[in-house]
């Protein structure tokens, strides 16, 4: 009777225990889900004030068609372009671009350009005169002015932000343009497929 009584005993302290695991699972469960929850909080909070550079193109006020690309700091704090690069492909259309886009390497500004919010620098120029000089023959520019085929001028900024820690402050802006070779007027308009056009 003793021994039957010691196992019942130890059965009702082992069920006790396995609702204290249980409890105490759910209660590690539930921190892990809060911290997590607080860590992307922390996080939403730092892309919010994070430097975000966007890419516009505006015509030349003093040249005829010519054009600027200029990045401008969208976001809320300081950014640093410590690299860009960029490229000229002449093709069909924007899906015979290749992919992933080809950049080569990046290259360090001549001087540290420092942007803060609301602050545009310009980080390409291109005229109508410089349309004829990226084809390399004179057949290759008539298709290009019959838009038989497409120059795309694209490239990428490698920007620093200030505030975040040190493994996610380099930040990449992709930037991608159509060059509109037209009879009298040309144009430069934001163009090519996502991936030419991303932030991170």
């Amino acid at each position: 009777m003793e021994g039957l009584a010691g196992i019942w005993l130890s059965l009702a302290a082992l069920k006790k225990i396995e609702r204290q695991v249980v409890c105490a699972e759910g209660a590690a469960t539930a921190a892990a889900v809060s911290a997590q929850a607080a860590l992307l909080s922390a996080q939403t909070i730092v892309d919010a004030e994070r430097p975000w550079l966007v890419i516009t193109v505006e015509p030349s006020p003093r040249i005829e068609n010519s054009f600027t690309v200029l990045a401008t700091n969208r976001g809320r704090t300081p950014a640093t372009i410590v690299a860009t690069a960029e490229r000229i492909k002449i093709v069909v259309d924007e899906t015979h671009l290749p992919l992933p886009p080809e950049y080569g390497e990046p290259g360090a500004p001549r001087a540290p350009i420092i942007l803060l919010p609301g602050e545009s620098t310009p980080i390409k120029s291109f005229s109508r005169e410089e349309g004829k000089g990226i084809c390399e023959t004179e057949e290759r520019f008539k298709r290009v002015a019959n838009w038989e085929e497409k120059a795309f001028i694209y490239g990428k900024i490698v920007y620093r932000d200030l505030i975040a820690p040190r493994d996610k402050q380099l930040h990449e802006t992709a930037w991608c343009c159509w060059y509109i070779h037209g009879r009298n007027k040309s144009g430069l308009v934001i163009a090519g497929p996502p991936s030419y056009n991303l932030h991170t």
